[in-house]
């Protein structure tokens, strides 16, 4: 049989005692490492599950920010439009191309049914010295050559006065068919 290992002496001695033996230490090791390994592989996939989210909102955020964008000069467009139709020259002339005429001076009723103020009815009042547009060249169609060459324009002013000479139709429309905002339609 084998003789049992001598004991170590000295030098030899220490450095045997500061080395751990290759017994069970190392099997309860292994649970732990495990552990360690799991935590932070399953820290990291934690981090890209949040990262990617992260982007995704930050994504969406960009593209709503850019529709709010596109939405806000849409309604600043529509205000100015709105702003443009509702002055009171542009009113004025809509409500002359409709045929309308001023009121006067107005009439009121009271509650027991006289009748304070002059009523009268409203008249067109004579046509001005400069033509109004025709809603043909404020549609922004070109007028007929052969029409203005013959000295006859083919539209009736809206009061029904009699058509303006050609050369002065020609001046007077082509300016107002250039600050005429584009026709909308009614529902809008």
């Amino acid at each position: 049989m084998s003789k049992p290992a001598a004991p170590l002496k000295g030098r030899a001695a220490r450095l045997a005692r500061l080395m751990p033996s290759t017994g069970p230490s190392t099997a309860a090791r292994t649970p732990f490492v495990l552990l360690v390994v799991l935590l932070l592989g399953g820290g990291l996939i934690t981090l890209l599950l949040l990262n990617s989210a992260l982007n995704e909102g930050s994504f969406r955020l960009s593209e709503l920010k850019r529709d709010t964008t596109e939405l806000t000069d849409e309604q600043q467009a529509l205000q100015r439009d709105v702003d443009s139709r509702s002055q009171p020259d542009a009113l004025e002339r809509r409500a002359r191309e409709l045929g309308m005429v001023p009121g006067g001076s107005p009439a009121f009723l009271d509650p027991d049914g006289t009748v304070r103020g002059n009523p009268t009815e409203a008249t067109a009042p004579p046509p001005s010295p400069s033509p109004t547009p025709s809603p043909r060249a404020s549609a922004g169609a070109a007028p007929d050559p052969d029409a203005t060459a013959t000295g006859a324009s083919g539209s009736a002013s809206p009061s029904g006065s009699a058509p303006a000479p050609a050369a002065e139709s020609d001046s007077a429309t082509a300016p107002a068919a250039e600050s005429t905002p584009p026709p909308t339609s009614p529902g809008r």
